[in-house]
């Protein structure tokens, strides 16, 4: 049995952990493979700096595409070879007309959700434009969300089954910036990084739509440092590079956009 109570100990999200736990020790019990659900970036990070260092176990996540948020945790005896191709997804497209009611990742999510799935069943969800989308879903569940999704907002869509290599993935592009700065706050720096006014990137904060190393944060001033990933609603991500003070005591900063 592995050491629980050390492993779960100061746990920021232990609900989570510890139901990966309960694969691991299945893993090692079964001598094969087992798979969580859908792990949220925080508890996958969390989960594999607390569980990595497990010399008998080895670990794989897997979403569906290389930078996808979502992703579930293949876990086996480190003698048995572990393969994304182990892990299961599926996939499915949502077809409707968007173009006089847009539909965000939230409507979809809310959508599906509102089928009766739960969140740990449902990866990332991949926006079209006024078409529709495409999410992925644990396999099992596919069938069940073809019959049950028929609307979006008030849109009525057709919900139909596809193969992961049907996924539209754009591949992230990547812009370095520099910016100066008289403090190292949040909505200074990535009102900057993702070129919107400090007002607008404010109200982002406060609603919820802005994360810090995958964690939550609603306050503007919350101070950033070197190496802090910020990621943005619909905007993609941030990544705070090298920071020095000018000679008047400001902070130049160096910057990687992801969109």
């Amino acid at each position: 049995m592995l050491p629980r109570d050390e492993l779960l100990k100061g746990a920021e999200n232990r609900e989570e952990l510890a139901r990966v736990l309960d694969r691991a020790e299945r893993a090692l019990k079964t001598w094969e493979a087992e798979t969580t659900d859908f792990l949220s970036p925080p508890v996958l990070a969390e989960a594999l700096a607390r569980f990595g260092a497990l010399t008998e176990l080895g670990f794989l996540p897997w979403g569906g595409y290389p930078q996808a948020e979502r992703q579930r945790l293949a876990i086996a005896r480190t003698d048995l070879p572990l393969t994304t191709e182990q892990i299961p997804l599926g996939a499915v497209l949502i077809s409707g007309n968007f173009l006089f009611d847009p539909a965000s990742h939230r409507d979809y999510l809310g959508a599906l959700l509102g089928t009766g799935l739960v969140r740990e069943k449902v990866g990332d969800i991949l926006p079209l434009g006024e078409r529709g989308a495409q999410a992925i879903i644990v396999p099992e569940l596919t069938d069940f969300v073809t019959a049950a999704l028929t609307q979006v907002r008030t849109v009525p869509v057709k919900t139909t089954v596809i193969a992961l290599e049907e996924l539209k993935i754009r591949p992230p592009q990547r812009k370095e910036l520099t910016t100066v700065e008289a403090s190292l706050r949040l909505d200074a720096v990535a009102s900057a990084g993702f070129g919107l006014s400090r007002s607008k990137m404010a109200d982002a904060i406060s609603r919820g739509d802005v994360r810090v190393n995958w964690k939550d944060v609603s306050q503007a001033s919350y101070s950033l440092k070197a190496g802090d990933l910020v990621a943005l609603r619909g905007k993609g991500r941030l990544e705070v590079g090298e920071v020095t003070v000018t000679k008047k005591d400001r902070y130049r900063i160096q910057l990687t956009r992801y969109v």
